[in-house]
């Protein structure tokens, strides 16, 4: 395996992404949400994305470099698209994750052309007042320095109680290595969130569209995947497949979770 860490200038900005894979198709990651940046572990999610590499060339983005302090997920989305096309990259398959897939329906909405086939997992359509309340805590812990109180947090709510337990000790590590910039970062991103909803965009995505979620979610809540499905009831194209017991990372931790991505992305 062979993974590439780079980055595409648009003249504006500078967005960082990893590439692994070497098929002739072409799939597009966007991750959420995380407290420092997972370029670091490129080789880690190429490791996890191994049902891919011989069928696909995948490509993981970062949100760019050099954020200004306002930077809504309409900006996320519309810079990560103009950096997709900057690639070449066409008739793509769409996989956002959590704030990632906010990113992706906007993509998949404002630029049909682009996406042949769209997966969410763990997102949303919409950010409610409940699931703002909770994304303002982390915005605090972030904004007043606290980097060990925002990754517990961070952790306790994305996974489940058992696996949070298990690795409680290397969040209180992780949040060690957490640097001030890391901070600034996260909650630009956090506050990004505020007023997100695309319900009103979610009918007239008409490609073969998967929503993946967990009964257990604690960060967007169980009734978010099923909220998506609502709104593409008239998708004849649209699955969806809830879990149960693993949280919110469920795209991290149950074990057949990338093998449904590759069967859905692999149907004609």
């Amino acid at each position: 395996m062979s993974c590439l860490t780079e980055k595409v200038s648009t003249g504006k900005y500078t967005i960082p992404y990893i590439k692994f894979g070497s098929g002739d198709k072409t799939l597009v990651i966007l991750p959420g949400l995380s407290v420092q940046s997972v370029l670091p572990m490129a080789p880690a999610i190429e490791k996890q994305y191994n049902a891919f590499c011989e069928d696909y060339t995948v490509y993981l983005f970062e949100r760019r470099e050099s954020m200004p302090e306002s930077y809504s997920v309409y900006d996320m989305a519309a810079d990560t698209a103009t950096a997709i096309k900057e690639l070449g990259l066409s008739d793509i398959c769409l996989y956002g994750v959590s704030q990632g897939g906010m990113i992706a329906i906007l993509i998949a909405s404002e630029h049909p052309r682009l996406v042949k086939k769209l997966a969410l997992g763990s997102s949303s359509a919409y950010i409610s007042k409940e699931i703002g309340i909770g994304l303002n805590e982390w915005y605090s812990y972030a904004q007043n320095g606290d980097a060990e109180k925002l990754c517990l947090s961070f952790g306790e709510k994305v996974y489940s109680s058992e696996i949070f337990e298990q690795y409680k000790k290397a969040f209180v590590k992780m949040a060690k290595m957490v640097e001030e910039s890391d901070l600034k970062r996260f909650a630009t991103l956090v506050k990004g969130t505020e007023d997100f909803d695309a319900r009103d965009l979610m009918a007239g995505i008409k490609c073969p569209t998967l929503a993946i979620g967990d009964t257990s979610d604690m960060v967007l809540g169980a009734d978010s995947t099923p909220q998506i499905a609502e709104l593409q009831k008239n998708n004849p194209c649209f699955e969806m497949y809830m879990y149960s017991g693993y949280g919110h990372a469920v795209y991290d931790t149950a074990e057949d979770y990338v093998g449904r991505l590759f069967d859905f992305f692999g149907k004609e």
